[in-house]
């Protein structure tokens, strides 16, 4: 246990730890992704598919645990483990900006990408957008569309996304998650030692298929709700 807290005392301890908690995030949101795309089936003798894939996720444990309480329990620990990143992440920044602190008279992005560019400020509007999901379709606090339901999750999509600035923000988040999304698969891989010259070309290749696949997605659901394609 002491060697593991040392080692994240260090900055390749921290950068371990973002890689591990960055990989359990990718998953999520392939995973989260693919529950949401349940939106484009058609109703089944008037029940949706993603209101009963919405209800299974609230009675997972049932009736050992209360309805919705792994739920929850799973999104207090992701939070937590974002937390954890973030702090991770910042921690990072400043170790190795006192590690050099006279700054660079010339920046030359050279190396870098836009992805990596904005890895920061990609973060801050993830974050917020967190914020935001949560608020506008976990607890309904934040509803543009009129009255939220809970549980309808079919009509509450329906509604959120017919509000034009509601998706125009989810489309912006989930752009900045893309770029998070490359850059994070790609460097994390590094950190934890797949970063041969031989291996780079598949590195990238599935760090933009994750990309892609995680913002097509996302975007294709708000989307197609503002445009009339989802009854």
């Amino acid at each position: 246990m002491k060697r593991v807290v040392n080692l994240y005392r260090t900055s390749i301890g921290k950068k371990i730890i973002m890689a591990i908690s960055g990989f359990v995030f990718v998953a999520f949101v392939i995973v989260h992704m693919l529950g949401n795309l349940k939106i484009f089936y058609p109703a089944h003798e008037g029940v949706y598919k993603i209101d009963v894939y919405g209800e299974f996720l609230r009675t997972v444990g049932y009736p050992v645990f209360a309805r919705g309480q792994v739920l929850w329990i799973f999104r207090i620990t992701l939070i937590g483990l974002a937390l954890f990143h973030i702090w991770s992440a910042i921690v990072t920044w400043l170790m190795s900006r006192s590690a050099r602190p006279i700054k660079y008279k010339v920046v030359e992005p050279v190396a870098s990408t836009l992805a990596s560019r904005t890895m920061r400020i990609g973060g801050v509007v993830i974050a917020v957008f967190i914020i935001f999901h949560m608020l506008n379709l976990t607890t309904g606090d934040i509803f543009p569309g009129g009255q939220f339901e809970h549980g309808a999750v079919h009509d509450n999509m329906l509604a959120n996304f017919s509000v034009w600035w509601v998706t125009a923000f989810y489309v912006i988040a989930m752009l900045f998650l893309g770029l998070h999304l490359y850059h994070g698969v790609w460097s994390a891989f590094q950190t934890l030692g797949v970063s041969n010259p031989k291996y780079n070309s598949w590195r990238r290749g599935l760090a933009w298929f994750v990309a892609i696949l995680v913002t097509a997605g996302n975007i294709a659901i708000p989307l197609a709700i503002l445009m009339g394609k989802v009854h």
